[in-house]
Parts: C-alpha cells; structure tokens; sequence
C-alpha cells in the first residue's frame, strides 16, 4: 500500500451541517401557510356561491325592461331559522334540515279553514304544474298549533312536507305583510333556507298562474345549483 492511499484512508469524512431553523423562520412560516389555507378557503366559498349569485343577477338585474314580480322580494332575506319542530307523528325534526330544495311555505293553524284548504290546494297545483321541475319545489305546510288535522285532509297531503312548530318561533322568521295575517300569505324559501319572496294574500287561481310564472324564471335562474330530490 502507498503512503498516498494510506493518507486518504485515514482522512475523516466530510460532514455537512446545515443551519437549523430558528423558533422565529419556524413561526413565519407557519403564519404563511395559515394565511395561504385562509385564502383557499375563501376562494372555494367564492367558487361554491358563485352559481347562486348569478341565478339572483339573472333574475333581479338581467331582466327584460318591464318585467313585474307577482311575489314579493324580502330584502333583506331571511335564513331558515334552527327552530324545533314535530311531523305528523310527532317526532322532532330540525327545521333547517329542509334546506336543499325550493320551498313553497303556507302557515296555517291545524283545523284548516276553507283559506288554509285553498291554500295547500293552490300549492299542490303550482307544484303539479311545474312538470318535470316540480321534484325540485317542496310544498310545505307550517302548522301553527296543536289542533288536529282534519282526517279527510290527509290523502291531499301525501307529497307535502307537514310540521308543527309553535307560533311564535315562525314569527322570529316570516312575516305578514302590514295589516294581514301570516296565514294569509304563501312564502317562497330558496335552496339555501332564505325566505325571499311572500306572495300577496288571498291568492286565486289568477294569482296562482302569475306565481307559476315566478316559479318558472326562478327555477331557470338556479338550475345550476339545486338538484331534484333530497
């Protein structure tokens, strides 16, 4: 062996050190990705409201000059409180849990008078007529108390959504229009639980064919972001 290959056996090896990060670079960089998850958050809530914004523009702004709501707009609009409320069997269900879907509201006590019968048939009508859109409208009957509903009502409301919750919850959320009573009124809530339009009271047939027309441009404005079915 030579001494040349002696003397490189026995050099040490080479170590790289590399610097360790300080408490303070550690503490920057995890500020960083904080803020860069924060923005991708709001960026995917920008991507998701999106769809809903536009059918809203497309309805209230990109309209032909003219153009009357039958409806009433609620502005500002009202969310889908986390009321309480019972079904027919008198199991809870939380009121939000309706959210999803177009609603098409009336309140009324549990009796149903001749109003609170035109109603619900008005209702069942307006959603018959949408044609193959009406899986995407629920007709939903709020009863304002504890009465009990007419047996011979019953077969009638075989595709309602029928609940109970108390008077006074529902007028934390809707309201009358001045001088009538809420149980006049039917109350159109969209897919994501806003109460935003109220039609006028004692609605007819007539009034019935102008809230279809309601109905049919709203669906067109949000078929990109409600689906049929739950």
């Amino acid at each position: 062996m030579t001494v040349d290959s002696r003397v490189k056996q026995d050099e040490p090896l080479g170590l790289t050190v590399h610097t360790m990060p300080t408490p303070t670079n550690a503490g920057v960089e995890d500020a960083k990705r904080t803020r860069a998850g924060r923005w991708t958050m709001l960026a995917l809530a920008i991507v998701c409201a999106l769809p809903v914004l536009a059918s809203y523009f497309s309805y209230y702004v990109v309209r032909p000059e003219g153009r009357r709501n039958y409806g009433e707009l609620i502005d500002p609009q009202r969310t889908l409180p986390v009321l309480s409320a019972s079904d027919q069997s008198g199991h809870p269900v939380q009121l939000d849990t309706l959210k999803g879907q177009w609603l098409l509201v009336s309140v009324a006590g549990g009796a149903c008078d001749e109003a609170c019968q035109q109603h619900l048939y008005l209702q069942r009508q307006l959603r018959e007529s949408l044609g193959r859109e009406k899986d995407r409208l629920d007709w939903v009957w709020l009863v304002s108390d504890n009465e009990r509903i007419p047996e011979e009502l019953q077969p009638a409301l075989a595709s309602a959504t029928v609940l109970r919750v108390p008077s006074e919850a529902l007028a934390q959320w809707l309201t009358p229009a001045h001088g009538h009573q809420l149980s006049e009124h039917l109350y159109l809530v969209d897919p994501m639980g806003n109460w935003m339009m109220r039609f006028p009271p004692a609605m007819d047939v007539t009034g019935a064919a102008k809230a279809k027309r309601d109905l049919d441009r709203l669906l067109r404005a949000s078929v990109s972001w409600d689906e049929p079915g739950r």
